[in-house]
């Protein structure tokens, strides 16, 4: 059986690991010695490292493949990072990798369709090192001959991972004509990608971990308020955006893009669970709709 390193442990390792239980073994990376009843629960071997703290991965286990779901730090234009940890798997290399980039490293595209051949011009500092990131990944792959795939994920989505609260406050979005484009993927199809490119990804690829059907911000917001009976955020111009939202919000909103999955559906060949975030939404309307009735 395969062990399987995964560095990173959150919620999309562990619907990876209850996925695909009984395929691999699997060691999980922790910073705090706590959690690690937590992964044993799961099935997973506990490997207490830090990988702000270099000494701590001396003791890394030969593995058969990596899942690196770390984020970089939150400041700075490098992640020491993901440096750290190809120099620890240096000594022991294993077969391949799969990174959890961002779509940020695009930048704004103005709304138009993006593949995996567009130039990266990030803007935002989280989006700056993960393209040190990447260039890190596929420099290291090349050299040290490991397939390295590099899966660039959008908004993260699932049924515990909605923007309710930002419903719930009332908080603006953009009128149709100003709003930005915005793509996703649910947790459990980001997983199970994850583990499609460890087996078919093509060395030192790229691929967009999306759904093939991207929303406009403002539509996103009122789905999923009216899957929960609640009332859609108000709209607001461009203009006014700027006055009233935080500056976290606005970085969402002055990139718009639409990505394309046509590379990840040809090369990994996998069936979305969510082809699109309303087929999630269309569930729990279906499931609270039964509850009413009782």
């Amino acid at each position: 059986m395969k062990k399987i390193l995964i560095v990173g442990f959150g919620d999309v390792a562990a619907r990876l690991v209850k996925r695909y239980a009984g395929q691999a073994e699997f060691i999980g990376m922790i910073r705090r010695a706590e959690r690690a009843a937590e992964l044993r629960a799961l099935g997973v071997t506990p490997y207490v490292g830090d990988l702000d703290a270099p000494a701590t991965l001396k003791r890394l286990p030969r593995v058969d493949g990596v899942f690196h779901f770390a984020p970089p730090p939150s400041e700075g234009k490098t992640d020491p990072r993901t440096a750290h940890l190809l120099h620890a798997l240096g000594r022991r290399k294993p077969g391949a990798l799969v990174y959890v980039s961002t779509s940020g490293v695009y930048g704004d595209c103005g709304g138009n369709w993006v593949s995996e051949t567009r130039k990266v011009a990030p803007v935002n500092g989280r989006a700056v090192r993960r393209v040190d990131a990447e260039r890190r990944l596929r420099d290291w792959g090349e050299t040290q001959r490991v397939k390295v795939s590099i899966l660039r994920a959008p908004g993260i989505y699932a049924a515990d991972r909605l923007p309710l609260e930002r419903v719930r406050r009332g908080t603006p979005a953009l009128v149709a004509g100003d709003d930005s484009y915005t793509n996703h993927i649910h947790a459990d199809d980001l997983a199970r990608l994850a583990w499609a490119a460890l087996f078919r990804g093509r060395p030192q690829r790229l691929y967009h971990a999306v759904d093939a059907h991207p929303l406009k911000m403002g539509d996103w917001f009122d789905s999923c308020a009216d899957a929960f009976d609640l009332p859609r955020p108000p709209r607001v111009r461009r203009a006014e955006a700027e006055q009233v939202l935080s500056e976290a919000l606005l970085s969402f909103l002055r990139e718009s893009r639409q990505l394309s999955n046509a590379r990840t559906a040809h090369e990994l060949r996998l069936k979305y669970r969510y082809p699109s975030s309303d087929d999630l939404l269309r569930e729990i309307r279906q499931a609270r709709g039964q509850m009413k009735l009782f």
